[in-house]
């Protein structure tokens, strides 16, 4: 007799007794379960029958299995089993006690922040783990995270997973996949293509609706307008729902729900860095309201070892040093401030992944200045953090939309360069070089030129 899933009554699939079910999924039903031998309780997921040939869906649901099964971490619901029973599939899983973010949320309604963090940091450690292995979960949302009485946050659900080197085409292009409230928007485009920044997108509109209460970008009527509120960036921030919120709360949930990817943070752990302040990065005093790309002031040298100072927002001076505008990143210093001090770009998450090639650095080490009486020209190893002083004369602009450089007659720096003996030297060399230009000059012209222009 073949299985059925609707009811309640005692049944057995493979090895186990189903109890009662628990839930109802968009790959089938969850069933609370018992071990016919060993007596432990867990979760049974049943694909039905006609959902069972479709090839596709198959192969995701078994794929669901091969991930979580390589997956063995504590903030990650783990695969016990796979099987099949008259013709419809099943998975076994780690039984969690508890409920899901999502059911919290609809009872309760806004969860404190502190206790957001924690829930959210459990999640982005399982996250990590997936992300090492080239797994992209590509469905984070509040219902897929399963919270225990004791306090442990659990993800669950890995049935849209995408493993990021060997794809398996179950994803056709062009395609979104996922819950449009969470998604980001490059998803929405195509699935296909989502990497880790889409898991952390969205990590950061699950922590949103946490604090908030509130759906991202509120309801929609469609994923339409779902999409385009996201490519928009109209977020409400988060503190202007919940004011009681710190600003790096509200600023760490903008910069993972940025509508460009490579504005987000590089990795789950360093959204967690954002929102626990262990980093080497300082929190902007903004309003809520501020946009995400506050300016940065920037010193490079151009080839001819000439000190330059640019301003620009973090998208202007990304795409001005991904076009080589700004010579090689690893000699870049910024920093938020005019007067400094300056940093390497290492220092700073928005501009790390363009030095990939650099060995990273660790947090106390970016954080140590460079001791005062090291003298800036014979610092020929790539430092974190240097005291040079902005060369007098123009700041220039970088545009936020072209990525040009326009002058800004408005802002001038008075503080002398403090090249050192090197940079005398050089201007030096200069005006030699010039007046040895004017001494062959006038020699050429006394024996060059006719007598004829002499003559009165």
């Amino acid at each position: 007799m073949g299985l059925d899933v609707s009811k309640a009554a005692m049944q057995t699939v493979g090895n186990y007794d189903l109890v009662e079910k628990i839930a109802e999924g968009g790959m089938g039903a969850i069933w609370k379960g018992r071990h016919r031998t060993t007596g432990e309780t867990v979760a049974v997921k049943i694909m039905p029958a006609h959902m069972a040939t479709n090839a596709t869906l198959l192969k995701r649901f078994e794929q669901e299995f091969r991930a979580a099964s390589r997956l063995d971490h504590q903030n990650i619901v783990r695969a016990l089993d796979y099987g099949d029973a008259d013709g419809k599939p099943y998975l076994v899983m780690e039984f969690v006690q508890g409920e899901s973010l999502g059911q919290r949320i609809e009872r309760d309604g806004r969860i404190r922040e502190a206790e957001a963090i924690r829930i959210i940091a459990q999640v982005a450690q399982g996250l990590h783990r997936a992300h090492k292995q080239n797994l992209v979960h590509r469905d984070v949302k509040p219902d897929n995270i399963l919270v225990t009485p004791e306090g442990v946050a659990k993800l669950a659900d890995l049935g849209l997973v995408k493993e990021t080197e060997t794809d398996l085409n179950l994803t056709k292009t062009g395609r979104g996949l996922g819950t449009p409230h969470f998604m980001a928007p490059e998803q929405f485009r195509n699935a296909k293509n989502a990497d880790a920044r889409c898991d952390i997108y969205s990590l950061g509109a699950t922590l949103y609706q946490m604090v908030t209460g509130e759906l991202p970008f509120g309801r929609s009527n469609g994923p339409l307008e779902a999409w385009m509120k996201k490519v928009q960036n109209e977020l409400t921030p988060p503190r202007q729902l919940a004011p009681e919120l710190s600003e790096r709360l509200d600023w760490a949930i903008r910069r993972a729900m940025a509508s460009n990817a490579d504005h987000r943070p590089t990795s789950c752990r360093e959204f967690v860095e954002d929102l626990t302040g262990h980093s080497t990065r300082r929190v902007p005093t903004t309003d809520g309201n501020a946009s995400l790309g506050e300016l940065w002031y920037l010193v490079y040298q151009d080839e001819v070892g000439d000190k330059h100072t640019v301003k620009g927002s973090t998208p202007a001076i990304r795409r001005s040093l991904k076009e080589g505008l700004l010579g090689d990143a690893a000699n870049v210093l910024a920093s938020r401030r005019k007067a400094g001090p300056f940093e390497t770009l290492q220092t700073h998450p928005e501009f790390r992944d363009l030095i990939l090639a650099l060995p990273d650095v660790p947090v106390d080490a970016a954080a140590a200045p460079v001791a005062p009486s090291t003298p800036p020209v014979a610092r020929t190893t790539r430092s974190t953090r240097r005291e040079d002083t902005l060369p007098p004369g123009k700041v220039h602009s970088i545009a936020p939309q072209t990525g040009e450089m326009t002058a800004a007659p408005h802002i001038t720096l008075t503080e002398k360069p403090a090249d050192g003996a090197l940079g005398w030297g050089r201007e030096w060399l200069n005006w030699l070089g010039l007046i040895a230009i004017a001494v062959a000059s006038a020699v050429a012209a006394y024996y060059l030129i006719p007598d004829r222009l002499f003559r009165r």
